[in-house]
């Protein structure tokens, strides 16, 4: 388990000073990026084999929103290794230990040279630590889009801002860009995030959005390939 200690401040709040949700992802993404200084032997494999974990598929669980000030801490553990595949849990919690938001995601190990996937090996999976997989509501990594025909919106460029230290857009900007498309009336309950082709610099995201009873679906497509869906759950009032 890696922890990371948080404060709510005014760059990561929005106007009602409520914790964004990007702000949110951002740190849920960092602490678990900085897993690996946890683990040396994963951390020398992945430098000997130009190695490194990317995010596959995220889902996000909101029990509450965090206030302005307020104290947070941001834990992953991982609960499950597959020779390409890690399963782990990223929670944020506030000062009295109590979870705010509940992720688990599934990260798939690639090649840097390539940008394929890649095997680690069995004796460096023996090395990880495990601990028990955290309790939420789990659903499906895949996310299936509708049969109906969706609402294709204005492109959207991927920005020097968006690109970070594996040359792709981070993973946080692909939820950033989809909730500027929701209603201002609509409150997040859930969010599913699944990634498939990372964007780049220079690319365009076409949003095609599916409007359901009470879920948004946005589906980011550059040219005819999707590059990542995001379906939104909305909370019923």
């Amino acid at each position: 388990m890696y922890s990371l200690n948080y404060k709510v401040t005014t760059s990561t709040c929005d106007s009602a000073g409520k914790l964004k949700i990007f702000s949110a992802l951002q740190m849920m993404q960092d602490c678990s990026e900085m897993w690996i200084e946890s683990e040396p032997a994963v951390k020398q494999y992945f430098h000997e084999q130009n190695m490194t974990q990317l995010l596959a598929t995220r889902q996000v669980e909101i029990v509450r929103i965090p206030n302005f000030k307020e104290d947070l801490t941001v834990t992953t553990s991982v609960y499950g290794v597959k020779p390409m595949f890690g399963f782990r849990n990223t929670f944020i919690r506030d000062a009295q230990g109590e979870p705010c938001l509940k992720t688990w995601s599934m990260g798939a190990f690639v090649d840097l040279s390539t940008g394929k996937l890649k095997r680690i090996a069995d004796d460096i999976i023996a090395t990880i630590a495990i601990d028990p997989q955290q309790e939420m509501n789990y659903r499906d990594r895949r996310i299936i889009l509708p049969h109906e025909q969706p609402a294709v919106l204005p492109p959207v460029p991927v920005m020097r801002a968006d690109i970070d230290y594996n040359k792709h857009m981070n993973n946080a900007c692909y939820a950033r860009i989809a909730m500027e498309l929701l209603p201002q009336d609509f409150v997040i309950k859930g969010m599913r995030m699944e990634y498939r082709v990372p964007a780049k610099l220079g690319d365009e995201l076409t949003p095609h959005l599916y409007n359901m009873d009470n879920a948004i679906i946005v589906a980011l497509n550059i040219g005819s390939e999707t590059s990542a869906i995001i379906e939104f759950t909305k909370k019923m009032l």
